[in-house]
């Protein structure tokens, strides 16, 4: 018992000292743990998509001189005792035992696509991944990572052979950046076929990383979930010579020694050890070596990563540790009155980022983010700390005036003016314990939001120095002013708020309203009917009071009496009642001297108009006046007095002359319905007049009357308030604006027009107010007297018209004669009209001109005539057209008889095309033209002559300009000098893709003008060239980078590949390669002698490895390199022939012999190719005649073209010099191609079949037949025949046959030199002959005589193997 109590201690302790340690490890800033294998411990969470042998054994077999097969069975766990041949996933974990190559994973055979998936319990740091392999590195894989437990996937890195074609949309080469995602081609080579390595670092060394905690840098660096795809098996090609009867996938499959995926748990620099996930049960242990995923935090962290700052440790942000700072948490200030807190960004910066730290659940009454606060209703005890338990008190307030029911000051701060424990008043409240109210408030509650209600006295009506009680809220009340709260006027009283001094009286007219009581908010009486007003003193809109002289009787009106009539006299100084006592009937005499117009004059009475002046005042109503001589006198006739009751009586008058006497006699009055008044001339009371225009009685005891305005004659409907006058119209007169003003008629809607009378036409400025019509003088006529009569002109000075009697009207201003009669003309009719001749002055009549007959008739030829004065002959003035004495012939340029009857002169209609002067230019008769100008032709010169165009109405035609070689001979034939062309526009008929109004141009997307052709289609290639449209003289089309050839259809020199696809650049070393740099269709670099490698960057078997010089070594190398060479090429065969039938020996007695035979012609041909049969001498000699013959063919071809396209003039001879250059172009390349092959073939040197197949048909030789392009050997097509080469193939047959189409003298010669060598021995060495010499001939002959001689005996006996 003591011993298990010993032990224990002993582990605490470690556990106490390692926990130590890692604190003393982080004191000094950020910490990490050690890195480790994540896979140690992990064997169930590392899964395979696919192990050989879990369902039962699975053969498979290995790759080597001598085939050897195995079996997998990895249905149990490995054991190397009981189990050794199982290969699950979790052989690959490093367990540092010994014969580590006796166990691995591996898959099953042939999948090209398999996985292997680690997944971790928490987020891991991942430094790098290393794949060790038992088999072949996979040709192309990738690597993935999840950060989510494998919900989502990201791409670590992609590894191939080809980057190209296993991921062609992913870049190749180095990485740029850190978290560039980029194709790794470096572990993917089939060399080495054992232990070869695939390495991936997460973060690249040779990237500097100034700060690894950004997000980016971390997604790369951590992980839960990392997955290992394999796309595609490395093969040796060796399923390419039909069926075995083993399958040759069971060679091919992934198998992997050992998986190391270093890293360690994540602890973001605050941790440098690491516990378990999952804690486990006492008698359970973890693996030794295992990477845990918990950290051990230190700097006050926690969590799985040590992602959060631990609890009341979050009084500054998280941050990880860098460096020498750790960015330890910090931990909350909450004085001792919460054990609780969270952090808080915006508090955090509000703070100037030095806390950011929120206390919860504050006990002993505190608040805030420190509990450095009291809570509401309670305040800070000024003899205490904050981190005193008794720190806070109580409020004591009355809660009926404070806020929130007795809340007070929680402290006391000089800056705001605040004390603790201060009671918070509610805003109508005051008192040191907010218990009373302020003054002019009254009425304390609780349940008043603000403690006491205002009192509510009318300011207006309320007297200013007095407040209401402080419990009932009473008022004191202004003069005339009532109300609880003086918001009332007394009865018969207004306007409270509207006063200075409380309400005013009412104030309603006597006259006009019922009583004296109004409305108290705006003082309106109660009015009677149609008056309105405050207090009722206007006239309703439409109605006026009637004023003392409203009753007014026109003198004009009056009947006149007679001188013998009785008269009634009143001495001038009579004096009348007082104007405002009652109605007045008002009655005028006016006189005046002048200025009037009498009318209806009789023995006593004349009546005067009187037209308004401008500027002088109107002294007068009515029209007029009426003038009454002495000792008459005038009747009035008065009906529409509305009742009997006493009247002044009114006089106004005007005297013509003022004497010292003068008297009214009034005769008699009748009451009440007749007036009788007999005026004589008495003067009018100046004061009396005076004092009646200065207080303008109105009636006081009669209702408002109706304004009865005219509708046509007034502006509205309202008339003045005073009086009734309405508003009238322009010229209109009277109160209700029914009648004209004086000088005015026409009385409409419109008013009244001025009469406008003219003061020189007329007698008077007044018209008829009906017609307007004025009094004019004689010979004078017009409304307004402004015109002459007929007859007359020269207004206002009106004379007769001066026409030599020929007409009656002349123009009334310039006396111009109008309608002349008898033939005559002119302003005074004093000449004959055109077509007459005669002298109306002297009364001599007009005859008619005969020319040849007269005016009247349709013979009448001339403009006017006149008679010589000396002959008397009559001469005609001919119309244009017309000739002779009597306009009776045609002249040049018109033709027709003007002698017939009914027949003219009509001009020639030749289009201004002839010449008019020349009497020849158009039949007389006809009128046809017939010396057209110009360039014009046809029976009116109408069109423009063959060759020409243009407008021959226009004058403008002009010769046709077409080029010769883009138009059609027939109709534009050279030499000619006639061309048609559109005899409009111009434009000549172009032959085939030939524009321009000349046809001097191709059409877009056409070139090479010949004659009598047209041209020819561009025919670019669309994918390769950047537009269509090409060089319209060579042809060439604008090709892109990498391409060349005039149809952008091969490859650029120094790129490769197919032109159909895509042109690659070559990526060969310049010091090390010759021109071209390498070959168009395979990209092979075109190495220099002695340099040898993918790209020409080393030198090559037997020279000083001394790049770029690469200098020969001695000649003794040559003859030794290929001793060892051949023997060693010749074992590797034998070999390879040995292991393939060293179990079915005795199945093939009968191919010993012939298998005898091959080796003996094996070995006639490896001494064949040690010894050349064409010495150097002989060799350059039959490669100068290629070079002439090839020089003569070239020089011959570039003559005959100039021959065939010298005709086409200066333009073909350009095109011809452009088409030379290409030509020239072409065969160079062609030359250097053939060149190129040359050197190939003398390279080849290997007997080995399946390279000799490779590089004879272009792809490698060991597919089967069925799936490859390229064929090989032993491969036929569909109709049986052998197939060998073919489209997009780069090997010698294809290069060759192409070779031999394009240089047809170098086949020649080739297949002479062959004919001499007649070493008919046997026929592989005649062959093998042949190819030495000149390296051309296709090596598919060699599979077919070997077919001839024994290619049965041959194929039986590979199937039987």
């Amino acid at each position: 018992m003591s011993h298990h109590y010993s032990c224990i201690c002993l582990l605490l302790c470690s556990v106490l000292l390692s926990l130590l340690h890692a604190e003393d490890v982080c004191d000094s800033g950020s910490c990490h743990p050690a890195i480790g294998d994540l896979l140690v411990g992990r064997s169930e969470q590392l899964t395979a998509s696919s192990v050989c042998g879990l369902t039962g054994p699975q053969k498979y077999c290995i790759v080597g001189y001598l085939e050897k097969c195995f079996l997998c069975d990895s249905r149990y766990p490995y054991n190397p005792y009981t189990h050794p041949n199982s290969h699950p996933i979790e052989n690959v974990i490093t367990t540092f035992e010994p014969d580590r190559k006796k166990k691995w994973w591996q898959s099953e055979n042939g999948l090209d696509h398999v996985s292997i998936r680690l997944d971790l319990e928490t987020l891991f740091q991942f430094s790098h991944l290393i794949l060790t392999f038992k088999t072949f590195r996979p040709a192309a894989m990738l690597v993935e990572r999840s950060t989510d437990c494998g919900h989502t996937w990201k791409i670590f890195r992609y590894f191939a052979q080809n980057c190209a074609e296993s991921f062609p949309n992913i870049p190749s080469g180095p990485a740029k950046g850190v978290g560039d995602i980029v194709c790794d081609p470096r572990y993917s080579d089939i060399e080495p076929s054992t232990e070869g390595e695939v390495v991936l670092k997460a973060l690249d060394p040779s990237f500097e990383i100034e700060n690894p905690y950004i997000r980016s840098i971390q997604e790369l660096i951590t992980l839960t979930n990392l997955r290992i795809n394999f796309t595609k098996l490395h093969t040796l090609g060796d399923t390419l010579f039909g069926r075995r009867q083993s399958d040759p996938l069971e060679k091919y499959y992934y198998a992997v020694y050992e998986m190391v995926v270093r890293g360690s748990c994540f602890c973001n620099g605050h941790a440098s050890q690491c516990s378990p996930v999952q804690k486990l049960r006492g008698d359970v242990f973890y693996q030794p070596g295992m990477v845990h995923g918990r950290c051990v935090c230190q700097h006050n962290t926690d969590g799985m990563s040590c992602e959060r700052c631990k609890e009341f440790y979050n009084d500054a942000p998280w941050r990880p540790a860098e460096g020498s700072q750790d960015n330890a948490c910090k931990p909350c200030k909450c004085n001792g009155h919460s054990d609780r807190c969270y952090f808080d960004m915006a508090v955090y910066v509000a703070n100037d980022r030095i806390s950011g730290g929120v206390c919860e659940d504050c006990q002993h009454h505190t608040m805030g983010q420190h509990c450095d606060q009291c809570k509401p209703f309670f305040y800070r005890d000024p003899l205490r700390t904050i981190s005193d338990p008794l720190a806070c008190i109580p409020c004591d307030c009355d809660p009926e005036g404070t806020l929130y029911s007795g809340l007070c000051e929680s402290r006391t701060d000089p800056i705001l003016g605040t004390i603790a424990g201060w009671c918070l008043c509610k805003e109508n409240v005051e008192g040191v314990r907010c218990d009373m109210c302020k003054p002019s408030y009254y009425g304390l509650s609780g349940s008043d939001p603000l403690g006491c209600q205002p009192c509510t006295c009318n300011p207006s009506g309320s007297l200013s120095f007095s407040m209401c009680d402080p419990v009932t809220g009473e008022c004191l009340c202004q003069r005339f002013v009532t109300g609880p709260h003086c918001e009332e006027c007394l009865v018969g009283y207004w306007g409270l708020g509207n006063h200075l001094y409380g309400c005013s009286p009412c104030g309603c007219d006597i006259g006009g309203a019922h009583n004296n009581l109004c409305s108290s908010s705006d003082g309106q009486c109660d009015c009677l009917p149609n008056i309105m007003g405050r207090q009722c003193t206007e006239p309703a809109p439409g109605y006026f009071f009637l004023p003392l002289d409203y009753y007014i009787y026109e003198a004009e009106h009056a009947k006149s009496l007679s001188r013998s009539a009785p008269l009634v006299w009143l001495a001038s100084g009579t004096s009348f009642p007082s104007w405002c006592l009652g109605q007045q009937a008002r009655m005028r005499r006016q006189f005046e001297s002048h200025g009037g117009n009498s009318f209806g004059r009789n023995s006593a009475l004349d009546i005067v108009f009187r037209e308004p002046t401008p500027g002088k005042p109107i002294t007068w109503t009515g029209p007029g006046f009426a003038r009454v001589l002495n000792g008459a006198g005038l009747r009035f006739t008065i009906s529409n007095i509305p009742f009997a009751m006493d009247f002044d009586i009114a006089l106004r008058y005007e005297p013509e002359v003022f004497e010292t006497t003068s008297y009214i006699l009034i005769d008699s009055v009748s009451n009440p319905v007749t007036y009788f008044l007999l005026i004589i001339f008495i003067p009018v009371s100046r004061s009396l007049t005076e004092a009646y225009s200065k207080y303008f009685c109105v009636y006081e005891f009669f209702l408002p009357t109706a304004c009865k305005c005219h509708p046509q004659g007034s502006l509205s409907s309202s008339c003045s308030q005073r009086g009734g006058q309405c508003p009238c119209k322009p010229n209109v007169a009277g109160r209700c604006c029914d009648r004209c003003s004086a000088g005015s008629f026409g009385f409409g809607f419109h008013g009244c027009y001025l009469c406008e009378c003219h003061p020189q036409g007329s007698v008077s400025t007044l018209c008829d107010q009906l017609t307007g019509q004025c009094s004019c003088r004689r010979e004078v006529d017009g409304r307004c007297c402004s015109r002459c009569l007929a007859g007359y002109f020269g207004f206002p000075n009106c004379r007769p018209c001066p026409c030599n009697g020929y007409a009656e009207l002349c123009d009334p201003v310039t006396g111009a004669c109008l309608s002349c009669s008898r033939f005559t003309t002119g302003s005074r009719c004093e000449r004959c009209v055109d077509g007459y001749y005669g002298n109306p002055l002297t009364r001599e009549p007009c005859r008619p001109c005969m020319c040849p007959e007269s005016p009247a008739s349709n013979r009448y030829f001339a403009h006017s005539c006149h008679q010589d004065p000396r002959t008397l002959q009559l001469v005609c003035n001919c119309l244009e057209g017309y000739s002779g004495n009597r306009c009776d012939e045609c002249p040049s340029g018109f033709y027709g008889n003007p002698g017939r009857p009914g027949a003219q002169c009509l001009p020639c209609s030749c289009n201004n095309n002839i010449d008019a002067t020349d009497p020849q230019s158009c039949n007389k008769v006809t009128g046809e033209c017939l010396k057209c100008l110009y360039n014009t032709h046809g029976p009116s010169c109408q069109f423009c002559k063959p060759g020409y165009f243009g407008s021959a109405l226009l004058q403008n035609c002009r010769r046709c300009t077409c080029n010769f070689s883009g138009v059609n001979p027939a109709i534009c034939a050279p030499g000619h000098g006639v061309c048609l062309c559109d005899r409009m526009t111009g434009v000549c008929p172009c032959l085939p893709n030939v524009i321009g109004s000349t046809c001097d141009r191709c059409a877009s997307g056409y070139w090479n003008m010949s004659h009598g052709i047209g041209c020819q289609f561009c025919d670019c290639n669309p994918r390769n060239s950047q537009s269509n449209p090409c060089n319209q003289f060579t042809g060439q089309c604008p090709c892109k980078l990498g391409y060349s050839g005039r149809h952008c259809d091969e490859c650029e020199e120094n790129y490769f590949g197919d032109p159909r696809m895509h042109c690659i650049p070559c990526t060969c070393n310049e010091q090390g390669t010759r021109k071209p740099e390498c070959d168009k269709d395979t990209g092979a670099c075109n190495c220099r002698v002695g340099v040898t490698g993918k790209l020409c960057d080393q030198c090559g078997r037997g020279f000083k490895q001394e790049f770029p010089t690469c200098s020969q070594c001695h000649l003794c190398f040559d003859q030794w390199d290929n001793e060892m060479t051949t023997l060693f090429q010749t074992v590797q065969g034998l070999m390879r022939f040995a292991a393939n039938l060293e179990d079915k020996r005795d199945t093939l007695p009968s191919c010993d012999m012939r298998f005898k035979g091959l080796e003996d012609k094996i070995s006639e041909i490896e001494r064949i190719l040690k010894t050349p049969v064409l010495s150097l001498e002989t060799f350059l000699i039959i490669k100068d005649f290629h070079d002439y013959i090839r020089n003569i063919r070239k020089y011959y071809q570039m003559s005959s073209s100039a021959v065939e396209k010298i005709s086409g003039a200066i333009p073909i001879i350009r095109y011809s010099e452009n088409t030379r250059d290409g030509i020239l172009a072409m065969l160079g390349n062609r030359t250097s191609k053939e060149n190129y092959t040359l050197e190939q073939l003398r390279m080849f040197k290997t007997p080995d079949i399946q390279k000799l197949n490779e590089k004879s048909c272009g792809l490698p030789g060991n597919p089967p037949c069925v799936i490859t392009p390229c064929g090989g050997a032993l491969c036929q097509n569909s109709n049986g025949n052998k197939q060998c080469g073919g489209p997009n193939c780069n090997g010698t047959l294809p290069l060759s046959t192409n070779t031999v189409k394009k240089a047809e003298e170098t086949d020649m010669l080739l297949n002479n030199l062959t004919r001499q060598l007649q070493e008919s021995e046997n026929q592989v060495l005649e062959l093998t002959h042949t190819v030495k010499e000149d390296s051309k001939w296709p090596i598919k002959t060699f599979a077919g005589i070997e077919q001839k001689k024994g290619g049965k005996w041959f194929t039986d006996c590979y199937n039987k193997v």
